[in-house]
């Protein structure tokens, strides 16, 4: 996921975006802890979407 693409999207979106990260923050999470997932580098990725988001919604707010 790109920055540019995410600037491009409304504060609701990035809402929803941001539940949809945190939900598969979650399940990758858990997946790796019951090793039914090897894919650790994809929680760390997931983490870079998450901070992300939550730096253009910051952004966003401080525009108004």
């Amino acid at each position: 996921m790109k920055a540019i693409d995410l600037r491009k999207k409304s504060v609701d979106d990035l809402g929803k975006e941001l539940i949809e990260l945190r939900k598969a923050q979650f399940n990758s999470r858990m997946q790796i802890s019951t090793q039914q997932s090897s894919q650790n580098d994809q929680l760390g990725k997931i983490k870079k979407d998450i901070a992300r988001v939550k730096t253009i919604l910051a952004e966003k707010a401080s525009e108004k």
